[in-house]
């Protein structure tokens, strides 16, 4: 009887332990798993970052739609919006191979045209002319994820130029003008900064720290927006009969979005989640509450009165000023860096009204100088307790940091200034680039577009609220 209990026992062990034996051997090793799990938490969050910075160009859209009047809103939404079709089809085909595909120190090469080799696997990325070279921006997530990511930034870009030159503009000339600006000034820019190989960055390069685009988005597209006003021209209507913003909550919906969609934007940065995720999402925050806040008690203290459009224009002041310090500075500072952007910014726009200058929505003095100024301030308060990756700035022991930012910044003016002079210069040569004067009086919605942003009612109590 003890020999069948024990026989059946053992024929029960066998049955039932062999697919646990199996199983055992089957299944993957603790560091796999950890590995496939983070792989899996940083593709999420990059996923989700870029969806944001995408949201952040209708964002823009609506913030600077707010300000024109109400004949030219579809317009200047449109000078943002057609900007998701224009470069979501050429950074696929060639932007993302000129920004950051290997090549020289000034540009990438051809490798990644159409996304050659670009695929969605987790590792290393294509290799370069040296077999023992490779190419990787993050480890943990796919290549196309970092691709799409970088797709965004290189999308609002140059929708930000269209601040300063809008209500008289030719949409065809302004297509083609943001074609060729993605392609021969931001894509060289990102590449000099961000690429490995770089001229400017911290992959080998000068040093320069631009942790989400300080020179990369807003100093290049400020100044490119300065050049463009001045070479386009002003309004016909400037400075004698300006009309005050159609549509104020526009603006503070436009500045909400881009608020909410500047965490992609910022904490993204980091390529992963984690700790420095976290230190730039908190101190974007930071820097942006900051800066409205000191730009409403500015209003308060100055003009009497603290405004709505004075608030939206403090916050998105403070988000440039934090964007290429965000991964490297505390929140502490980040709250120094938001005041003083927003403080710098609220007089240069007034010296630009003084100058005359018909940047119509003030895309120089919060963009340019706001990314001059947080740029400048990166290489001050920067700490390597942060971001190791980094640097120490100034306030740190090392001075020479805020020469390598200046120099950076030096090199992004250049570049855009010269670029942009060049290619506006071809389009007026060849397409034109001012509408006609009585379409530019009568309202470039309807003789650019065929249609108007509100029906024929609404837009005439507006017209008789503008006279």
């Amino acid at each position: 009887m003890l020999k069948k209990i024990v026989f059946t026992a053992a024929i029960a062990a066998v049955i039932m332990g062999g697919p646990l034996i199996g199983n055992a051997l089957a299944a993957p090793d603790v560091n796999t798993a950890i590995s496939n799990a983070q792989t899996a938490a940083d593709t999420a969050f990059m996923l989700l970052a870029a969806a944001l910075v995408l949201l952040m160009t209708p964002g823009l859209a609506f913030f600077y739609g707010g300000f024109v009047r109400s004949r030219n809103v579809l317009n200047t939404l449109m000078m943002s919006f057609v900007l998701m079709a224009i470069v979501g089809v050429t950074w696929i085909l060639w932007g993302y191979s000129l920004a950051f595909a290997p090549g020289n120190p000034f540009i990438g090469g051809l490798e990644w045209l159409g996304l050659n080799g670009v695929g969605y696997e987790v590792t290393d990325y294509l290799k370069g002319s040296n077999p023992a070279e490779v190419v990787s921006y993050s480890p943990t997530i796919p290549h196309q994820a970092f691709m799409i990511y970088q797709a965004m930034f290189a999308i609002i870009t140059p929708a930000l130029i269209s601040g300063a030159i809008v209500e008289r503009v030719n949409f065809t000339a302004y297509s083609l003008f943001v074609l060729l600006w993605s392609t021969f000034v931001y894509a060289p820019l990102a590449h000099m900064v961000w690429a490995k190989g770089g001229l400017l960055g911290l992959y080998g390069g000068l040093g320069a720290l631009d942790f989400a685009g300080g020179t990369v988005v807003h100093v290049s597209s400020g100044v490119s927006a300065l050049v463009a006003a001045l070479v386009i021209g002003s309004r016909k209507t400037y400075p004698d009969r300006l009309s005050p913003p159609h549509n104020v909550p526009f603006i503070l919906l436009g500045a909400g979005l881009l608020w909410f969609g500047w965490f992609g934007f910022n904490a993204g940065s980091a390529l992963a989640s984690g700790q420095l995720a976290t230190a730039a999402f908190v101190a974007t925050n930071t820097g942006a509450a900051s800066a409205a806040l000191t730009w409403l008690i500015l209003e308060k203290v100055l003009r009497g009165k603290p405004t709505a459009v004075g608030a939206a224009t403090g916050a998105v002041a403070g988000l440039v000023g934090i964007t290429p310090a965000a991964g490297f500075v505390t929140p502490l500072a980040a709250i120094l860096i938001g005041s003083i952007t927003a403080f710098v910014c609220f007089y240069a726009i007034s010296f630009k009204h003084k100058l005359q200058v018909d940047d119509a929505l003030d895309t120089f003095p919060v963009h340019g100088v706001g990314g001059t100024v947080g740029a400048i301030l990166t290489g001050i308060f920067a700490t390597k307790t942060v971001n190791s990756q980094g640097a120490d700035g100034l306030l740190y022991g090392n001075p020479k940091q805020v020469l390598i930012q200046i120099g950076a910044i030096l090199i992004a003016y250049i570049i855009a200034a010269v670029g942009t002079w060049i290619i506006l210069k071809i389009l007026d040569a060849t397409v034109g680039l001012r509408v006609k004067e009585e379409a530019e009086f009568q309202g470039v919605d309807i003789n650019e577009h065929g249609e108007e942003g509100y029906n024929e009612e609404f837009s005439d109590r507006i017209t008789i609220r503008e006279k």
